[in-house]
Formats: structure tokens, sequence, C-alpha cells
């Protein structure tokens, strides 16, 4: 059983992260300026833990970083996609990167490089990843009422943006909001997953449901619409629900939100710091 875990960490520049189109105040250069600070910050740290845990656990590592790979798949997505910011580039490149150790390795644990775990035991004990790809649901942070204005990266705008993406497929709009913060997942249901089949079709999909002529159309009102991006994790849930994909779903022991609530419980295996906060979560690996 041929296993690996893997990381990726580019420095994508604070105007790229949320592009020119977001309309909520909360998607600002500032903001995206202080995850770029902890970041470069932490970075050894972030890295280091990573390694240790692959090692502990019995598998291969791999880090991607800014590099002459990464820089090809820019390259090529924005020639056909020049629509897309730095940082949804960053978010599809993970992705491919899955798909592509699908190839080689049996099972494949991907992790942000917030995602830091806190533990020895060994994710792929822990999961049987022939039931299913492992990952987070954050439906509990869906805001239904179409009177919401959220930032163009929360849950209430992936909702809606995967809900408007199967009606328009003929599909049952019920979806689940994916993170795809941490990933668990088997060579076979990656490959069923088929995430970049007919990538450019969804991408054009993704920009008629922007449109002002759909808004025209009265299936969303617009403060909806304006909430609608490329995003990685709108097109994961829709692949989930098109091609009909087992699913397990992490729990705050595996996949810890680590958001405004400045505490990380004592069960914690992976922490998901979400709110940057490393020297907290460098005291709680320490204690």
């Amino acid at each position: 059983m041929k296993r690996i875990v893997y990381s990726i960490y580019v420095d994508v520049p604070a105007v790229e992260h949320f592009g020119t189109t977001s309309k909520n105040k909360n998607d600002s250069i500032e903001k995206a300026s202080q995850t770029i600070n902890a970041f470069q910050g932490h970075y050894d740290k972030l890295l280091e833990n990573k390694k240790d845990y692959a090692k502990k656990i019995g598998a291969a590592f791999k880090m991607y970083t800014y590099d002459e790979k990464y820089k090809s798949f820019e390259k090529n997505i924005l020639k056909f996609f020049p629509e897309l910011t730095g940082y949804e580039v960053i978010n599809f490149y993970k992705i491919h990167i899955l798909c592509e150790l699908a190839d080689v390795y049996d099972e494949i644990l991907y992790l942000d490089f917030d995602a830091i775990p806190l533990t020895d035991e060994s994710f792929f004990d822990a999961w049987d990843l022939s039931k299913g790809i492992c990952v987070l649901d954050n439906n509990d942070n869906v805001v239904t009422d179409l009177r919401v204005n959220h930032s163009i990266r929360s849950p209430t705008a992936k909702y809606f943006n995967c809900h408007a993406m199967l009606v328009d497929g003929g599909y049952h709009p019920a979806n689940d909001v994916i993170n795809t913060g941490i990933i668990g997942a088997n060579a076979e249901h990656i490959k069923k997953l088929d995430y970049f089949g007919g990538f450019e079709h969804i991408i054009e999909l993704m920009s008629a449901l922007r449109s002002d002529a759909y808004a025209e159309t009265g299936m969303y009102p617009q403060n909806i619409i304006d909430m609608f991006r490329y995003d990685n994790e709108t097109i994961f849930s829709y692949k989930l629900q098109v091609n009909n994909i087992d699913v397990q779903w992490l729990d705050d022991v595996w996949h810890y939100f680590f958001d405004r609530q400045r505490f990380i419980p004592a069960k914690t295996k992976i922490v998901h710091a979400i709110c940057k906060d490393f020297d907290c979560v460098w005291r709680r690996l320490d204690a």
C-alpha cells in the first residue's frame, strides 16, 4: 500500500486573493495580507510539522511550491481561463496534484498549509478510504436567507453557486458545502470523481451564472449572484453529486475548524487554523 501526505504553499499576492468583483467589504487586500504574513512567519515550522507526521505514519511526503511545475500549470490554465485569480489557480492546482498522485499512490492525504497534525496516529489507519472520500462539510454555516450578502468564499456563497449549477444541469439542487483544507482519498475514488472532466464547460457555466443575462432570468436575486465565482470547493461538491461519489464526513477530531474561538480541544488530531493564529497552535502542540 503506497501512501502519501502532501501540501502546497504558493505566495499569492494579496490583490489576487479576492479578485476585483467581490462586493463584500471583508474581501479585502488587508485581510489577504494578514494571511500572507502569517504563512511567511511560520513557514519552517508548518513544513517540518507535516514532514514529521508523514514520517511517523510511514507515508511519503511531498511539498509543492512556486516552482517550474506550478508555473507551467498556472500559464496553461490562465491561457484558457484568464478570468481566474491567483488564489483560484492555486486551489485548482492542489486538486490537479491530487489527481496526478492518484496515478502513483494508493491512498493520499492532502493538508492545506495551515492544517496542522497534532497527533502521531495515522489518518490512513483511522479512516477506511475504500468507503469514500474524506472531507469536512460546512453545511452548518450556510445561511439560506436569499437576502444574505456574504463573502465570495463563504459557505453560503459556495452552497448557492453549486445549487445554481445543479439546477442548470437538471439535477436536484441539494448539495453539501465541501471544505478541501483536508482531503483523504484513495486512487479509485479520485479517478471516479473526474474533477477536471469537462472543466472548460464547468468554467463556462460558472461564468454564465455570474452574467447580467442570467440575473435577468430572475432565478436568483442579484445579491446571491454577486457571491458566485470560480471556487474549487463549489466544483468539488458539484462533482460529488453528478458523479455519485461516496463520501465520509470528517469529524471535528480529524478536522478541527480553528477560526474565531481561539481554543483547540485536547481531542483534536488535525487542526485547520483558519484564523492563522499559529502561535496558539504551537502552544497546544508543545503542551
